[in-house]
């Protein structure tokens, strides 16, 4: 049993599934010459339980042979490519060390559009530096793109990174959960009504999660994001205008 089937046989027990999504999530799963990613990719989407697929990768990373191999492997399985975006704000980029641009993303839809795969893009909301109109002026820019899905999610903070000893010494501040709640709603205010959102926070595991630790309670962020909704009597798509 190779490391594919062992998964799923592990899933399938704690689950009780049948069916399966491949997903290439930690990383740049876009990093290598076309002749290494095929048989990983091939590999797990003949799989018989797997119906369809997942890769996340950075925009910068997917020349025009990978993306080739990606619209020839979709029409078999459905697949769905997420670019980690984050912000629009190229200084805030320069912040996280990212050695990219808005620009690339740019480059990167426009050569993705029309491959016959979707397309979703991950959001960090409370990025160092950024207003609260810098983070509507990414909202305003993916709402106006043509993506299919979007993954949102606050800035926490791990062990062992630059960010924790920021977040320590007091330089960087970690959003609030009413204030997180609060710019979400009005960032999902903003998204095309039909835009799948995948995901509205995130967390690490507490063996090395720094903080905030009001994320941790995914269960209670989802209260709260509902109840903002039923207090502003809102909802996803209500200030969207295309």
């Amino acid at each position: 049993m190779d490391q594919l089937d062992e998964g799923i046989s592990r899933v399938k027990r704690r689950y009780k599934c049948k069916h399966f999504m491949a997903y290439f999530q930690p990383a740049t799963n876009t990093y290598a010459p076309v002749d290494v990613l095929r048989p990983l990719f091939e590999r797990a989407i003949s799989h018989p339980e797997v119906v369809a697929w997942a890769i996340g990768t950075r925009q910068d990373c997917v020349p025009d042979d990978v993306l080739d191999l990606l619209e020839e492997l979709a029409a078999k399985v459905p697949l769905t490519v997420e670019y980690g975006l984050q912000t629009i704000h190229d200084k805030t980029m320069e912040w996280m060390n990212r050695a990219d641009s808005y620009e690339s993303f740019l480059d990167a839809m426009e050569r993705s559009e029309g491959r016959g795969f979707e397309i979703c893009a991950h959001i960090m909301l409370g990025l160092p530096g950024e207003s609260h109109a810098d983070m509507m002026a990414t909202a305003a820019e993916v709402a106006k793109s043509n993506l299919d899905a979007v993954k949102i999610h606050n800035l926490y903070c791990v062990e062992n990174t630059p960010l924790a000893q920021q977040v320590r010494s007091g330089e960087v501040t970690l959003m609030e959960l009413d204030e997180y709640i609060s710019t979400l709603v009005d960032f999902l205010e903003r998204m095309p009504p039909q835009m799948v959102v995948e995901r509205v926070s995130g967390e690490a595991p507490g063996d090395y999660f720094v903080g905030p630790q009001w994320c941790l309670d995914k269960p209670a962020v989802l209260k709260a994001i509902g109840d903002e909704f039923e207090r502003r009597d809102s909802w996803q798509g209500k200030k969207f205008s295309d």
